[in-house]
């Protein structure tokens, strides 16, 4: 089965002011949709096109160079968008609020952490907030990697990830990546978050 890119679950100017519908436009639409046309490519004829995502990323050491860029693309995006939306933001609740409080102090510190992960990831990358042992880490990863794969240096159930490729804000904050970090937790959609927690647990 080849993959496919998933439909937003919200329209291309839903998370405006903080991320600008064009940026999203280009990003899902040309960015994403690249990704998953080269990882199909990557995959055409090898015992990878009948497995998960998820399979592929925990044995990417197996799989050539395009698999791992494209497929780290597409699970990474995949992720990026469900946990984003309209009338988002504010701080989690329940378990996950209580988990963060146990893990970083507070709301605030995870921000900072997560946020700092972001600033100094240097070039392009993803900040992560990620379930280990059943507990909550915060780690950064180049390119597209993610903690699911064999080769991450922190591995763990990824719940919830920020883009910081330039692509992903620049044509809205240009080289301001501390700007766009601060600015998208006003749509971070903590009740999806939270679902993927649970769901991790």
């Amino acid at each position: 089965m080849a993959f496919t890119l998933p439909a937003l679950p919200y329209a291309y100017d839903a998370l405006e002011p903080h991320i600008d519908t064009l940026t999203m436009q280009i990003h899902h639409g040309k960015h994403h949709q690249a990704y998953v046309d080269n990882l199909n490519k990557a995959l055409a004829g090898t015992d990878g096109e009948n497995k998960s995502i998820e399979e592929i990323m925990a044995n990417i050491s197996s799989y050539p160079m395009a698999v791992r860029n494209n497929g780290g693309g597409h699970y990474n995006h995949s992720l990026f968008w469900s946990v984003m939306g309209p009338n988002a933001g504010g701080a989690p609740t329940g378990e996950l609020a209580d988990a963060i409080n146990s893990a970083f102090g507070s709301y605030d510190a995870l921000v900072e952490k997560m946020s700092t992960a972001g600033v100094t990831r240097f070039g392009s990358g993803w900040s992560w907030l990620l379930v280990k042992d059943g507990k909550l880490e915060v780690t950064s990863t180049p390119n597209q990697d993610n903690p699911l794969m064999d080769i991450a240096e922190v591995k763990g159930t990824p719940i919830l990830g920020i883009d910081v490729w330039e692509h992903a804000y620049y044509l809205h904050y240009q080289n301001r990546r501390p700007d766009y970090l601060k600015a998208i937790w006003n749509v971070i959609n903590w009740d999806a978050v939270s679902a993927r927690y649970k769901a991790a647990l």
